[in-house]
């Protein structure tokens, strides 16, 4: 089976240019169930020099032929407050492209996708979809609209269209045959591989321009030193996360025996054993037993 490049570095170094922005269309249709043709790559921290970058994750974002602009975020490593940077994602789009003194009504729709190699949050999925809708406090089932003067003024038909929308998808916690084509992007984005199978729009694509060996000497040796460098802080972090468990175990070990203890020194207490009996069998000092 051949090798592929992983799709972020891919994002960083390949799909900024026009002629290979097929795979990302591709990608971006079967979330959006529409076609997507991208017109512009626009500047971001993504954008930036990809030695500058932090190797644990990538950002990239584009605008469509509707002006509609997708922010992608890749996460690797574990950040516990990556719900909070999706939000400043999306805000700080909205305010860099809506000119001073322009209308609020120019404001360019923005989606968030996010592909996140952890478990975010608590759930049963690995896909999620997020908007934003105005509901009645004391009726769930009136959710608030536009008027048809709105309506007919913005070329949105829900006040959720106005909004941000995310998208987050938890790739290792995809663990199923792919029968659908969102199935078989997700697991390209977990596993690297793309069986002759899968045919969702963008894969084929994929299967040709992100292989490893279509790379020039110097492309190589750059991915190659991501790949080990990303491998590695995965590796510091896992390494990190075991021994906080087994410290977190030990000490509550300790504490657990140590509360048994006082538990038998109050029940000898109780039964009115002298307290240098308790404290023999115990080893608590008379003043630690005077306190139970």
């Amino acid at each position: 089976m051949a090798n592929y490049i992983r799709f972020d570095w891919a994002m960083k170094r390949l799909l900024r240019n026009k002629a290979d922005h097929v795979v990302l269309e591709g990608f971006l249709s079967v979330i959006f169930n529409r076609k997507i043709k991208i017109t512009n790559i626009l500047e971001s921290e993504g954008n930036q020099d990809f030695e500058e970058q932090k190797f644990n994750r990538v950002d990239f974002l584009a605008e469509d032929e509707q002006g509609e602009l997708m922010l992608f975020e890749i996460q690797n490593s574990h950040e516990l407050d990556y719900f909070h940077r999706m939000a400043y994602g999306t805000s700080k789009v909205i305010t860099d492209y809506l000119g001073k003194g322009e209308p609020y009504r120019n404001l360019k729709k923005v989606y968030s996708i996010n592909i996140v190699y952890f478990t975010l949050g608590q759930g049963k999925g690995y896909a999620y979809h997020g908007t934003v809708d105005f509901v009645n406090m004391s009726d769930a089932t009136d959710v608030l609209q536009l008027t048809d003067g709105q309506k007919r003024a913005f070329k949105v038909e829900t006040v959720s269209e106005i909004f941000p929308e995310y998208y987050l998808f938890r790739v290792n916690d995809f663990n199923k045959l792919a029968s659908s084509s969102i199935e078989e992007w997700i697991s390209f984005l977990k596993t690297g591989e793309i069986p002759d199978t899968f045919t969702a729009p963008g894969l084929p694509e994929a299967r040709e321009i992100l292989r490893v060996d279509n790379l020039s000497d110097e492309d190589r040796k750059i991915y190659d030193r991501y790949v080990e460098t990303l491998r590695f802080n995965l590796s510091v972090m896992d390494s990190s996360r075991i021994e906080g468990i087994q410290e977190g175990m030990a000490k509550g070990m300790a504490k657990g025996i140590e509360e048994g203890i006082k538990e038998t020194a109050r029940r000898m207490k109780a039964d009115g054993l002298p307290i240098d009996v308790i404290s023999k069998y115990t080893q608590l000092s008379p003043y630690e037993i005077a306190k139970l």
